[in-house]
């Protein structure tokens, strides 16, 4: 009797030590050695549950087992492209702080579009082409690369790596050791003269392995038999972008053949062999950087683009992205058995995200009876003036008319600020309601309008009010209807505020992670302080987001 009283007594102290204990996808262990972070341009959440029939059990599947995912988390801004996404999961906050307000913008100053990691004072570093003019000068908030280089007195190691410039520039910060990205017209990882002035011996020699005419040397045939393909529509689709050289854009791809008639090191980036030499480039930066070696964690940034790359080209409901997700799988495979091996399993911790989803072909909408349609820009634009040409004859108000934004021509208004000001506010709403008229768009502001707070986390208003800069955007803004998009032929786009573009993975893995999920909206600009809260160092500068 006593016996059956004191496992009473412990079955309830151990209750009440689990009702006490933190329900917080995290445990309270030691701090990682290194830390991974993988981006995966243009992945949607719903690639994780359509393939994963498909799926190894040590890839992507393992990292849902062992780790803690976020099954609703969303872009809180726009536009939903791949620079202000890589930017705002390593700053933890939106483009109104951090700045990189899209791939390319206006520049009122330059009077030009400019690349949001352009920068004329670098020069390239591994090739004479001239591609490596770039630098993060222009992402005005630190990172979580750069505070742990500042919490360490920067002995950690931080390195990025990406096919894209601004995949490998942005996530590894201001104090990033070294950036590599892929070089379309020699086949090798380049840099930028903002790192060194020269490349490290390890990355000469992995060029000179010549990877890329490895794969390129390789047909692009299906994983698995291609009629077991289900989960995707038919491989010869009037809805997909052909490469050059091919009649359809049916398998196989011959690249031998397709060199010929495509810049030859360009096209790996459009086959799923673009994935297989970044993780080669990853593993070979590991080891030569010496990532997760000593007490002093490390971080190496990783952005697979040739998931972008195909899904523009193909769509997403293409066999060719199916297919590139299931190789995906087993390079994510491969590079955990490697960091297991080289740093050691459960030493490490890793994050897994998007920089945005993609939407549908809007023909392929239309056709299926579904709501979508064709934005043409051109058009839209040749309107405007005719409308404005009614109320102002004679002037040319509109300096720059893209990324959805209006930017009118200062000097064509008063020289007095307080008349100014009333002049931009006025053509600023003749602009707005000539395109709340026009088919296709669902919602227009004005600058003023945005700054006005707004009260919900996923309304568009809210959403293009921290996409916009105040020093870099433009004065009227307006967004496309649901399944409308730029693209009218072939192939996809991204960059609305709809669930398509804005719901992505994120995974928590490893060091400091307990197993499991949740359902509950998380925003983006929750991975960077999560991650600050685990490495127990400082949040970025103007980190807007919350911990898990």
């Amino acid at each position: 009797m006593l016996h059956k009283f004191k496992s009473l007594i412990q079955l309830i102290f151990i209750a009440f030590i689990l009702i006490l204990s933190p329900v917080s996808g995290f445990s309270q262990s030691g701090k990682p050695k290194a830390v991974i972070g993988i981006v995966v341009d243009q992945m949607r959440q719903e690639y994780l549950y359509r393939f994963a029939d498909k799926f190894g059990d040590s890839g992507f599947k393992r990292l849902i087992a062992e780790g803690y995912m976020l099954k609703n988390a969303h872009y809180n801004y726009l536009p939903t492209v791949t620079g202000p996404g890589h930017a705002s999961v390593y700053t933890g906050t939106t483009p109104s702080y951090h700045g990189i307000i899209s791939n390319e913008w206006y520049d009122r100053g330059e009077s030009r579009m400019v690349n949001c990691v352009e920068d004329k004072k670098q020069t390239a570093v591994g090739t004479q082409t001239g591609k490596g003019s770039a630098s993060p000068w222009r992402l005005k908030t630190t990172t979580i690369t750069d505070e742990l280089k500042a919490a360490t007195q920067e002995q950690a190691r931080v390195i990025g790596i990406s096919l894209k410039d601004r995949g490998a520039i942005l996530p590894s910060g201001h104090l990033s050791d070294g950036a590599y990205w892929y070089d379309g017209t020699t086949g090798n990882f380049i840099s930028s003269s903002y790192y060194k002035p020269g490349l490290p011996v390890w990355v000469d020699q992995f060029n000179q392995f010549k990877l890329a005419d490895k794969y390129l040397n390789k047909d692009w045939r299906t994983l698995l038999p291609i009629e077991s393909y289900h989960e995707s529509g038919p491989d010869d689709s009037p809805y997909e972008g052909k490469l050059n050289g091919k009649d359809k854009p049916v398998f196989p791809y011959i690249l031998s053949e397709l060199r010929k008639t495509n810049n030859q090191y360009d096209l790996i980036v459009s086959t799923p062999y673009g994935n297989d030499l970044l993780t080669d480039f990853a593993k070979a930066a590991i080891d030569a950087e010496n990532i997760g070696k000593d007490n002093i964690t490390d971080f190496l940034a990783i952005s697979f683009s040739s998931t972008d790359i195909i899904g523009h080209a193909m769509g997403p409901n293409s066999i060719e992205i199916e297919d590139t997700y299931l190789r995906l799988d087993k390079n994510i495979q491969d590079l955990l058995q490697f960091l297991d091996k080289k740093i050691g399993a459960g030493q490490y911790l890793l994050f897994l995200t998007a920089d945005h989803g993609v939407g549908e072909n809007p023909k392929a909408l239309i056709q299926n009876n579904l709501p979508g349609g064709y934005f043409n820009t051109g058009d839209v634009l040749k309107g405007l003036k005719l409308h404005l040409e009614k109320f102002y004859p004679g002037m040319d108000l509109i300096e720059s008319f893209s990324n959805e934004q209006v930017f009118l021509k200062s000097e064509t208004f008063s020289e007095d600020p307080k008349t100014a000001s009333i002049q931009v506010a006025l053509t600023s709403e003749v602009i707005a309601q000539y395109l709340r008229s026009v088919n296709g768009i669902s919602e227009v502001y004005t600058r003023q309008e945005l700054s006005v707070k707004g009260s919900s986390a996923n309304a568009i208003h809210d959403l293009l009010a921290r996409g916009v800069h105040a020093g870099r955007s433009g004065d009227i803004f307006f967004t496309l209807a649901p399944g409308w998009s730029t693209v009218g032929g072939t192939g996809v786009t991204h960059g609305s505020g709809y669930s398509y573009d804005t719901h992505v993975p994120v995974i928590f893995f490893g060091t400091g992670v307990r197993h499991g999920a949740s359902s509950a909206y998380h925003q983006i600009t929750d991975i960077a302080p999560t991650i600050s809260t685990l490495l127990e160092i400082k949040f970025p500068s103007a980190c807007t987001g919350q911990p898990v």
